[in-house]
């Protein structure tokens, strides 16, 4: 996202170019040229992810790590307490969510989160259907909560395919911020579509397994240009597979059932999930820094939030 900024106008000069979120560059091979292409028109890049102020510096870009946005959802939960790098997760009441929806105790909740655009769910959904159908005869009172993006296509698709659902399902209308984290809480793994809900799973500290399918040609892109070997962001910032990825070929029912069995009868692989969500949040937000505004300020999270921390970036240079 580019934007500009003025303040005092000069004509000389012209406003500002800010960029929001840096191109990325890590992914791809030759990522970096784009970043030699932005030097000659943007004047400062705010960067999510931590490996991106150096490299973009390199390249003559000057640029700011502000921390990544999901981090704001732990502002609105945990509003009012304090927060540090060890506690940055958001702690959904999954008692509440068990008696709201009358599970039973013995109830085995996986939370399912098929993606946001509607040929992506129409692709994922159709892959996961088949995958608990293999998995409802080995996991006993097996229940899947369905978490539906906000998009009235979407919704209106998964509410016409939920009468052939092989399992029992919850459906999570999107925006209900709190009702989703009641339902992370009360999950025992996830399976979700690659893409930021990856980041939202970390924060609620839920295990999960990651799966993509694409176009064929998309795919073989994908195959030709990345130069990294995940495509989740939590694997990628820990250059490690502690994520179960099934991805492109490897995205079938049979592997997905697998993967899920695996994660979901085995506490050593959830615990290793859980304790590299730490260290991924920990990434995720600035350490603790001083800029000059009208006096010293301490970037510190709660503090100064990403966003916070962008537009105080913004202002000390428009006012400079």
């Amino acid at each position: 996202m580019i934007f500009a900024a003025r303040y005092g106008w000069q004509e000389s000069n012209g406003p500002l170019h800010f960029h929001y979120v840096a191109p990325s560059f890590w992914a791809w091979k030759g990522g970096e040229a784009r970043l030699k292409g932005l030097a000659n028109f943007v004047d400062h890049i705010l960067c999510i992810l931590p490996n991106e102020e150096a490299v973009c510096k390199l390249n003559g870009l000057d640029a700011t790590f502000v921390g990544h946005p999901v981090l704001e959802d732990i502002v609105e939960f945990n509003l009012g307490k304090q927060a540090s790098p060890h506690d940055l997760k958001i702690e959904g009441n999954s008692e509440d969510f068990r008696r709201k929806y009358a599970l039973s105790p013995g109830a085995a909740v996986i939370s399912l989160l098929p993606g946001s655009r509607l040929q992506e769910v129409i692709r994922m959904l159709s892959i996961f259907s088949h995958a608990f159908d293999q998995l409802k005869d080995s996991i006993p009172e097996l229940i899947t909560v369905i978490h539906v993006a906000s998009n009235q296509h979407v919704e209106n698709y998964i509410d016409g395919v939920m009468h052939k659902w092989p399992v029992p399902a919850i459906l999570i209308p999107g925006g209900h911020q709190h009702l989703k984290y009641d339902a992370f809480s009360a999950s025992t793994i996830a399976l979700c579509t690659s893409g930021t809900v990856a980041m939202e799973l970390q924060l609620a500290r839920l295990p999960c397994v990651v799966a993509y399918r694409a176009h064929i040609l998309t795919e073989w892109y994908i195959q030709y240009k990345a130069k990294i070997p995940y495509i989740s962001l939590p694997n990628i910032l820990t250059d490690s597979a502690i994520i179960p990825e099934a991805l492109f070929q490897a995205c079938t029912p049979t592997n997905l059932a697998s993967l899920l069995m695996k994660l979901m009868h085995n506490k050593r692989l959830q615990e290793e999930q859980i304790v590299a969500a730490e260290n991924v949040i920990k990434l995720l937000f600035p350490s603790e820094r001083i800029i000059n505004l009208e006096e010293q300020v301490e970037w510190k999270f709660p503090n100064f939030t990403p966003s916070m921390i962008a537009s105080s970036t913004i202002l000390s240079h428009v006012k400079s």
